[in-house]
């Protein structure tokens, strides 16, 4: 019997999707870098019609082992101006304009699943306010009095800061980021990634890039801690603990996430700033507590001035970058040195060049407050 030649294209496509299909698998299981990686990807991708592509995405997503990531360079490249679409992308690393131009391509035909709003927390969202420095206190039993945390002696001092200071990590290693600010956002795209170039690796690389440039030692743990959600604390924390041990001259502990803020009505929130005029994912400070059936957390108090204080240099070097600090009953590792931080940098409907923005931020943040801790100067 003789195909039409639409039947025949369609055939032919079919084909040319379920060989592209056996592509994605084998790439996601083999042991081939990033980088070799995301040109296959994107090779294979953009040599397919818009429809084979769709077929593609439908396809692969649903084997939720296979993760298409269309990311071209393993490491962030030089900041660079590049166009897209006819605009100018001024300070954007290579290789996140060239995804976001494949993405662009890639989920042309997406549906719109529901509206990305951009929005801006501050006091309005605090429960306590001194100057410029904001708290949302969720605790059972505690109060917080800012002006007193902002004056505590909390004993750090560093001695020499070109020794391993910082140890950064990642319990929610696959967080990772919307690819374009188009406000909105599809089920097709998953905000969840074992690409270093798009997940918080890449946000704790440019905290990392920041300290080194201020010759401040810094450790960056980059194993993913998350495959399996349920227990990526306990995992996290059989990671830090030899860490720490074999490094007494670390400090200061960062844990770096990134939030997720979804409405009743599908609406998602992106928590946004201006800062010298260009967007940057704004990041919330979460400090813990003993309360309730939080227990075993004695330095609790320390850890909230030292996270209160690091606030105040962070909003007075970018004004507007901090959400307000969330006071709550919780450890979440907290505990293994008084000087722990855990980080949320945006949601999940930032863009992976606004949570990396903030990352440098951050950097220079913690590289300031780290000198004005550190001994002689």
């Amino acid at each position: 019997m003789k195909r039409s030649s639409a039947a025949r294209e369609s055939f032919a496509l079919s084909l040319i999707s379920a060989a592209m299909i056996a592509v994605f698998a084998f790439l996601s299981v083999s042991g081939f870098t990033p980088a070799v990686k995301g040109a296959a990807y994107l090779s294979a991708g953009l040599a397919v019609p818009a429809s084979g592509r769709e077929m593609i995405k439908a396809a692969v997503y649903k084997n939720k082992n296979i993760i298409p990531d269309f990311s071209v360079n393993e490491s962030p490249a030089v900041n660079g101006s590049v166009t897209v679409d006819g605009e100018q992308t001024e300070n954007t690393p290579a290789d996140i304009s060239e995804m976001v131009m494949s993405f662009r391509q890639i989920y042309a035909n997406s549906a719109h699943d529901g509206a990305i709003v951009e929005k801006q927390y501050n006091s309005e969202n605090a429960t306590d306010v001194f100057g410029n420095i904001c708290v949302r206190n969720t605790t059972p039993s505690h109060s917080v009095n800012i002006e007193a945390s902002l004056g505590t002696d909390t004993g750090l001092r560093i001695e020499d800061a070109s020794k391993p200071t910082v140890l950064i990590y990642h319990t929610h290693t696959t967080e990772s980021y919307e690819m374009l600010d188009e406000g909105w956002f599809t089920n097709d795209y998953s905000t969840r990634s074992q690409d270093p170039a798009r997940n918080m690796v890449r946000v704790g690389d440019a905290i990392c890039e920041e300290l080194e440039k201020s010759g401040i030692g810094v450790i960056h743990d980059r194993e993913i801690h998350d495959l399996r959600y349920t227990g990526a604390y306990d995992r996290s924390r059989e990671t830090l603990v030899p860490i720490l041990e074999s490094n007494p001259t670390v400090l200061i502990t960062v844990d770096v996430h990134r939030d997720a803020i979804h409405q009743n009505d599908s609406t998602r929130i992106k928590p946004t700033a201006l800062v010298n005029g260009k967007k940057a994912a704004q990041v919330m400070i979460i400090a813990g507590c003993e309360d309730g059936k939080v227990s075993s957390f004695p330095n609790w108090e320390t850890n909230l001035a030292f996270d209160l204080q690091f606030q105040q240099t962070a909003e007075n070097l970018f004004p507007g970058l901090m959400r307000p600090v969330l006071f709550s009953a919780r450890k979440y590792n907290m505990d293994l040195t008084p000087y722990s931080a855990l980080f949320e940098f945006g949601s999940d409907s930032n863009t992976l060049e606004e949570a990396e923005y903030s990352g440098h931020l951050i950097g220079q943040a913690l590289a300031e407050f780290i000198k004005e801790h550190t001994q002689n100067g």
